[in-house]
């Protein structure tokens, strides 16, 4: 896995770096545009009278999640480009940038209508089609638009790590569709406090599927998220039922947003928000799953977590997906300058490395076995063997360290 090659001193950069991913940001669009991508190709299947197979277009979220992705970064590989440290402020301050994350939000919303415009219509004739979508092609439809709504959080993720208050706004607008808006909140001051640690709800320890870790980082969080607003309010004189409670008021969006759509499109279309919201965020739980798998932060003589290092992230350079998610795999980096933007953040030597991009480990990670072939003897090798420094599942502590010949 190619790590860290420039280290952004003075006589190692070259005289006049260039960002040669520029213009590849604008790729981060493929998610939100999908649709209307898959609605032009059932259109022209159906004029081809290939109607049997223009149904696998509405399945065209799935298909670039767990095909289509990995595919690719297997073909293009890792990035290998890190931005020197001369550049970092004129990267920072380039707004370009952040329009690429600003632009993802309104190709979101259309697309969520649009697709509520589908799943209701009960006459598709002008896409050849006999009266309204089937069974089949309602679910796909809904599993691409979670696709849309869990890349969504990543943008969320993105903007609500920024200090700029219009940021954070757009992130929880962002959260709306999957009704997650108190990830705002938990990640930011939970996860980031707590990370590689038992306490975080949202690192999946050693030998704990990612079935088991799901229930757990979904309620876990969700609890988390509302203790903490609960004892910032506290320290503020107020109580925790209030409009400004961050919790309340971004779930305040999605009922705003879910309520409107029902009204619009007719409360049918309640079954559609559920699934592809569901699907949403389970996707961003996934990638928390990979995320930190088994790695753990040791106590020092204090009694306090040691300080989060590259150490702490599995990390993966796959430049498709690094596009495709904003540089989310470089996740050491991240956990290190949470404020950092995107297209500063850089792949640091010291982390240890996923086998694949981060698409290609979400589809293993539904197959325990698969996964902890891949992982487990990688987690052990990280930390040379001793299975005491890793993150294990508390009720199988024993058992596993017995399994490992620990004492």
């Amino acid at each position: 896995m190619t790590t860290s090659r420039i280290q952004g001193s003075k006589h190692s950069a070259p005289p006049r770096w260039r960002d040669r991913k520029r213009y590849l940001w604008l790729f981060g669009l493929v998610a939100p545009t999908a649709l209307f991508l898959a609605t032009g190709l059932v259109w022209a299947f159906d004029r081809l009278g290939w109607q049997a197979v223009a149904p696998v277009w509405w399945w065209i979220g799935p298909l670039l999640v767990y095909v289509l992705l990995p595919m690719l970064d297997r073909f293009f590989g890792p990035d290998g480009q890190n931005p020197p440290d001369e550049v970092m402020e004129m990267l920072e301050n380039d707004r370009y940038y952040r329009y690429c994350t600003y632009a993802y939000i309104p190709f979101q919303l259309l697309g969520l209508i649009f697709a509520c415009y589908l799943w209701t219509a009960s006459n598709l004739s002008w896409l050849g089609m006999d009266g309204g979508l089937g069974l089949v092609s309602k679910i796909g439809l809904a599993l691409s638009i979670g696709v849309v709504g869990g890349v969504g959080i990543n943008t969320a993720h993105e903007l609500g790590h920024k200090k700029d208050s219009l940021e954070r706004w757009l992130s929880k607008i962002t959260l709306a569709q999957t009704f997650y808006g108190h990830f705002y909140i938990e990640h930011n001051r939970g996860h980031h406090v707590r990370v590689a640690t038992p306490e975080d709800p949202a690192s999946a320890r050693f030998a704990e599927s990612f079935w088991s870790f799901l229930p757990r980082s979904v309620w876990g969080s969700l609890r988390s998220s509302w203790e903490l607003e609960k004892q910032r309010l506290e320290r503020l004189g107020k109580r925790p039922w209030t409009i400004h409670n961050d919790v309340l008021n971004a779930w305040l969006m999605s009922v705003v947003l879910w309520g409107v759509l029902a009204v619009v499109f007719g409360p049918i279309v309640l079954p559609f928000l559920i699934l592809q919201g569901v699907y949403g965020f389970c996707l961003l739980e996934t990638v928390n799953y990979l995320e930190h798998y088994g790695l753990l932060r040791r106590k020092t003589a204090a009694g306090r977590y040691e300080r989060c290092t590259p150490q702490h992230s599995w990390n993966s350079d796959h430049i498709v997906t690094n596009i495709f998610l904003y540089h989310l795999q470089r996740h050491s980096d991240h956990h290190a300058n949470p404020t950092r933007r995107y297209q500063i953040l850089r792949s640091m030597d010291g982390a240890p490395n996923l086998p694949s991009g981060y698409a290609s480990m979400i589809g293993l990670a539904y197959f325990p076995p698969l996964w902890r072939r891949v992982m487990d003897h990688r987690v052990l090798e990280h930390y040379s063997g001793d299975i005491t420094r890793v993150n294990i599942q508390p009720r199988r502590r024993e058992r596993v360290l017995a399994q490992y010949g620990a004492r």
